[in-house]
């Protein structure tokens, strides 16, 4: 029975206990009387009656008071201690009951507080052996992660529902590259752990190389399948394929529970054979019409020796001018083969601060040699072999130490255009220039280490080129390196595995993981969620507020994974509240050239699909999208649960259920918060917490933790 319930029974019954002996002894004491005794009761009764009802009627409304004080100190009380209780057993453990109420309510928090005192010590002590009992098992798993992780390769392990179970940093950012349309703008990713592979890569290809490979397991033959497929945007990939075999306790009856993909984008390669060999038919075909022209005029010259002058030199200037054109178009060829074979040497992409200083650090240690650095372009990105550009930089500045003993040198590095120009620098005597090309064509050697590669090979392993100069001015010299710039691609491939440390793109246990249909029927536990927040403009979406930031994360198999996020500012095409700025942080220099709702809601429709909503009062941020279903013609129709609603339900004792409140209610540390991207993580924290909460009032799935939110009062809330 409800506490209100048991209240209004309270009221009732205090009203009978006032009203109830006197009207039992007036009607035993009626019955009793004579009818000229009753006359004079009924009129003594109705000349006191008004005096008598006030007396009684606030009689009643004290004992009401008291009983509502009573009632608040002691039942919703311990209610309310009973679900902060809860939350010391669950959800936070450093959570402390309140010592507020009556004596003897407190003395009961203390009591309870003392306990889980205690209870924390042992649970301490429990923690500190199972870490010590798993510390070898977190180890190896570690090394799967960072291994996983950390693959140059696109790597991507799938169920045999194709839905991806894990995917490494490699994959994720190829793909990315690879996302078209609304969701390339947007910034958002075609890969995320529960999707499915055959949004990204052809369904029937995939299935054709599984059963490639199961025929291949049944005749005792390498199970591998490889093909090549195109993706939407036209880029060619190279796929290969291998299988995830069966364990006793997880048998598939064909004999693999999945398959790993190594996927490798092929399509500037191909494009740069494609160049080559339309060069090299360009100047077969080229050459050919040009050797018949020649060898027509030296045949006319040969079997006309006595032909005048004029026609001779006619069919002269016939030979020069298609020689000529030959030797431009094997020119052309030759550099555009070059190039194609001077690509084909691996080159990483390197920063160049890094790069120069390994240099330094091998040249202090081996020759002793003071370095500093001038002018250097920190956030500049090179193509090279680092090791053997490093061995080239170490054994020019032992040869300038043989011969001209420097007092220190300096390195310098800056860009023009595509390429960038490293300098070694010294200050000393000029060196001429066969001095110069000996030290370019020799093998290197550094004390005793030695290289079969010359300075020469070793800049035209880049592509690249290296020359003398003086700086007569300041009286120094310096060797120059041209070399490739980093495509901008490469660079930020390489700058965000920089920054971001090891990702979520892996999950061991994901093997156990079914697929991910909406069932109202199913666990919340089984379920994948999108947690998503927005910013606005204002708080009237019906009155012409708009969305100018959606910010998203993902929940699979219980983990937030903060690494597939989608995070968009959105010019709303219309000026920013003044009052809302201080609010969400967004100004207008912000927002402008922003792409707007119609390029954003896409893209963040096709990162939200297959997958639950999550928000904290949700009806505001439902309510911007729905006001654009008809511009958009997009529908959010999925399942939205309200971290408000849920808190509601777990606590509906406690007096507040703003965000800010339950992070602190159920322990959760966030470091800042109010920008859409940060709220919707937050929010995602607090869903994960409720989840044993609401699973201990016997709230399972879906359709019942939906039910349940549509009970709380708090559910009548309309924007």
């Amino acid at each position: 029975m409800k506490a209100k319930t048991r209240f209004l029974i309270a009221i009732a019954i205090l009203g009978l206990l006032m009203t109830g002996p006197f009207i039992v002894t007036s009607f035993l004491v009626w019955v009793d009387m004579k009818e000229a005794e009753r006359k004079m009761l009924l009129d003594l009764l109705l000349s006191r009656l008004p005096i008598g009802t006030m007396m009684t009627l606030f009689g009643f409304a004290i004992g009401v008071g008291v009983l509502h004080k009573l009632f608040k100190q002691y039942v919703e009380g311990l209610l309310g201690m009973a679900e902060q209780l809860r939350l010391m057993l669950g959800a936070n453990r450093n959570f402390r009951v309140a010592l507020g109420g009556p004596p003897e309510v407190q003395q009961l928090a203390q009591a309870a507080n003392e306990l889980a005192q205690q209870r924390d010590l042992l649970m301490d002590d429990v923690d500190a052996q199972i870490a010590r009992a798993k510390s070898s098992v977190e180890e190896e798993k570690n090394r799967l992660a960072a291994l996983m992780s950390e693959l140059a390769q696109a790597v991507v392990v799938c169920n045999l529902d194709g839905r991806i179970l894990l995917y490494n940093n490699r994959a994720r950012l190829q793909f990315k590259a690879l996302a078209q349309g609304p969701m390339a703008d947007a910034g958002g990713a075609l890969i995320g752990l529960g999707r499915s592979i055959f949004s990204i890569l052809e369904k029937a290809q995939l299935e054709h190389a599984e059963g490639v490979i199961r025929q291949r397991m049944g005749a005792g033959k390498t199970a591998i399948a490889n093909f090549v497929t195109t993706t939407v945007g036209g880029q060619l990939l190279r796929v290969q394929m291998v299988p995830v075999r069966a364990v006793a306790e997880a048998v598939d009856e064909r004999g693999m529970t999945g398959y790993v993909l190594s996927i490798e984008n092929i399509t500037r390669m191909l494009e740069q054979d494609a160049r080559r060999d339309l060069a090299l038919h360009e100047l077969t075909e080229g050459s050919r019409s040009a050797l018949g022209s020649i060898r027509a005029a030296v045949a006319n010259l040969i079997d006309y020796p006595d032909m005048d002058s004029v026609l001779r030199e006619r069919f002269v200037k016939v030979v020069d001018d298609e020689a000529d054109r030959m030797s431009q178009r094997l020119d052309r060829t030759m550099n555009l083969f070059s190039d194609s074979m001077k690509t084909r040497w691996p080159l990483e992409d390197v920063l160049g601060l890094d790069l120069i200083a390994a240099a330094q650090r091998r040249i202090e240690q081996q020759l002793k040699l003071p370095t500093k650095t001038e002018d250097v372009d920190d956030a500049l990105w090179v193509k090279a072999d680092s090791f053997s550009l490093v061995f080239a930089l170490v054994f020019l500045a032992s040869r300038l130490q043989d011969h001209y003993a420097p007092r220190e040198l300096r390195f310098r590095l800056s860009v023009e255009g595509k390429l960038a120009y490293l300098d070694l620098i010294w200050a000393g005597p000029a060196m001429s220039s066969e001095t110069f090309y000996t030290w370019e064509i020799e093998s290197m050697q550094i004390g005793g280490e030695s290289s079969s590669l010359s300075v020469r090979d070793v800049v035209d392993r880049h592509g690249g080129e290296i020359w003398y100069q003086r700086e007569k001015a300041a009286h120094r010299a310096f060797f120059r390196f041209v070399l490739p710039v980093a495509t901008p691609a490469a660079e930020a491939e390489v700058e965000e595995r920089r920054v971001t440390g090891r990702p979520e793109y892996y999950d061991f246990d994901l093997f156990k993981f079914d697929d991910q249909a909406i069932d109202l029927d199913r666990k919340l536990s089984d379920l994948a969620y999108t947690v998503f927040d927005t910013e606005t403009t204002g708080l009237e979406p019906s009155k012409g507020d708009e969305i100018i930031q959606v910010g998203a994360a993902r929940i699979v198999n219980q983990r937030l994974l903060q690494q597939e996020t989608f995070n968009q500012i959105v010019d709303p095409e219309r000026p920013l509240k003044p009052e809302s700025i201080p609010i969400h942080g967004i100004t207008e220099d912000m927002v402008r050239g922003q792409p707007n709702i119609d390029i954003v809601l896409p893209a963040f429709h096709a990162f939200c699909e297959e997958t639950v909503l999550i928000a904290h009062n949700a009806a505001f941020d439902m309510r911007f999208l729905q006001l654009k279903e008809e511009r958009t013609g997009l529908r959010f129709n999925q399942p939205v649960l309200d971290t408000l609603l849920l808190s509601a339900v777990v606590h509906p004792n406690q007096e507040s259920h703003k965000l800010d409140v339950i992070l602190e209610r159920l322990g959760i540390q966030i470091d800042s918060r109010h920008n859409a991207l940060e709220d919707a993580i937050a929010t995602g924290e607090v869903f994960l917490k409720l989840l044993p909460l609401l699973e201990e009032k016997g709230i399972v799935t879906l359709r019942q933790a939906l039910e349940a939110a549509e009970k709380t009062y708090f559910a009548r809330i309309k924007y």
